[in-house]
């Protein structure tokens, strides 16, 4: 499936990634030092700037895992990869809403899809451009692939960042934090409180832990549990504010992604996928814990839900098929 192979005939993983600005680039660099892909592949209109970060990047190729890099204006650059992540779209300007980046990035889309789908035909499709959710939905209705060969990177980053401020509310390592964000990559998003644990405790049920006195620190309350949704929600837009862009933990995230797949991993990651049937919910496409691996998105997990996290879900989505019958998807 797309594989290259060296003059000593050995297979190797290729990356393909269209898009070189802070995402594209940052999304690169980190595949390459986590040693995700043997072959990273970037392509942009700019010939000047994706030329450059791939030399800039090669030229530290040294002190990552063994690796090739390239950058092009041709599409071509992209045969044969075996994933595919999109990460050009519509810059996000401070104080923009996700949705309101829709129109423009979509008709971008409607133009590169179709070539990158010539030169690739079997890579999974990886998008991360913003609102990723409608972004997903179009690509599927223009591109004609399968819905498991084509998904977003969904709320991946934001239950990464839910993980984060529990662990610092709590003082338990982000590892051992284990909650998912479900529903729109944006403002109606969805915390499954229900279904989350630290280590091995549920969280609803969390005691806290002693301090240096033997007081118990770190509980989570109801008020405790909305502040940190609502940081969540809000950390995208405090970021875009003071620096123009996030770009370390998309890019992070993405290459966690990136590797669930190339290695079959069947990781379990809240990517944003075509929901059918869903606990009620169809024809949107909306991040719910699923399986990754070699083929794409498989299983969507029909993890616990409240009621009241079920009824969220369902506003989510309503919200989000609302906005692609709008754009005639």
């Amino acid at each position: 499936m797309g594989l290259d192979a060296t003059p000593a005939g050995r297979r190797t993983t290729k990356l393909a990634i269209v898009g070189a600005g802070s995402v594209g680039a940052t999304l690169a660099y980190a595949a390459l030092m986590r040693g995700a892909a043997r072959s990273v592949a970037l392509y942009d209109i700019d010939k000047a700037k994706v030329e450059a970060e791939a030399l800039d990047i090669g030229h530290g190729i040294q002190f990552m895992p063994m690796a090739d890099v390239v950058g092009s204006d041709d599409m071509a650059v992209c045969a044969g990869a075996d994933v595919v992540v999109v990460t050009a779209g519509a810059k996000q300007r401070p104080g923009q809403s996700r949705l309101e980046l829709a129109e423009a990035t979509i008709g971008l889309v409607r133009k590169i899809l179709p070539g990158l789908v010539d030169v690739a035909p079997d890579a999974v499709y990886l998008m991360v451009t913003n609102p990723v959710d409608i972004v997903t939905y179009a690509a599927l209705k223009i591109s004609g692939l399968p819905p498991n060969q084509l998904f977003g990177s969904g709320t991946v980053l934001d239950s990464s960042r839910l993980r984060y401020l529990l662990a610092q509310h709590t003082g338990v390592a982000v590892q051992n934090i284990h909650a998912y964000i479900a529903g729109e990559h944006g403002d109606s998003e969805i915390p499954l409180w229900s279904s989350a644990a630290i280590g091995s405790v549920p969280l609803m049920d969390w005691p806290g832990v002693p301090g240096p006195d033997g007081v118990m620190v770190g509980r989570l309350d109801a008020a405790d549990r909305e502040r940190i949704a609502d940081e969540v929600v809000q950390s995208a837009y405090r970021i875009i504010a003071g620096k123009g862009a996030t770009n370390y933990a998309v890019a992070l995230a993405g290459s966690r992604i990136i590797e669930a797949i190339l290695g079959d991993e069947r990781r379990i990651l809240p990517v944003s996928s075509l929901l059918e049937g869903y606990r009620g919910i169809s024809d949107v496409c909306l991040s719910v814990p699923s399986i990754v691996g070699r083929h794409g998105v498989g299983a969507r997990l029909e993890v616990s839900m409240s009621d009241q996290e079920l009824a969220g879900l369902h506003r989510s989505a309503d919200a989000l098929r609302a906005v692609a019958r709008q754009f005639g998807l």
